[in-house]
């Protein structure tokens, strides 16, 4: 029941905008909780990838004191991966066009964050 409520909120960040082509909830071990992905990507892909770069910016955040970690944003030639917490125990990974309007997929992404925060 659980994971219907989560891929109900996917579903709803994925139709907030027509620039948003994929998302997950994945726990902070990589392991992948639910998806609204394409068939074209593998969710324990995405599930590991999206947890060591979380990782790995949580840990870099630290290291140069730039406080609490609060979103990984990566942008490659065909568009935009961004992942952030979704409380202590998961993340949430969104990916977005190249052209995509960020500041409006930030917005939705945060609050989609909360929602799933408050469902884990």
């Amino acid at each position: 029941m659980r994971a219907d409520m989560l891929t109900a909120v996917l579903n709803d960040l994925n139709s907030t905008s027509a620039d948003i082509e994929a998302s997950g909830v994945i726990s902070t071990d990589g392991l992948m909780i639910a998806a609204v992905l394409p068939t074209t990507l593998d969710e324990d892909r995405v599930g590991a990838m999206s947890a060591a770069m979380l990782s790995l910016g949580d840990r870099s955040a630290k290291e140069l004191e730039r406080g609490a970690l609060e979103q990984v944003l990566i942008k490659g030639d065909h568009g935009y991966v961004l992942m952030t917490y979704a409380g202590d125990e998961a993340v949430l990974t969104v990916m977005a066009k190249p052209r995509a309007k960020l500041g409006l997929i930030f917005l939705d992404v945060k609050r989609a964050a909360e929602s799933i925060a408050s469902m884990i």
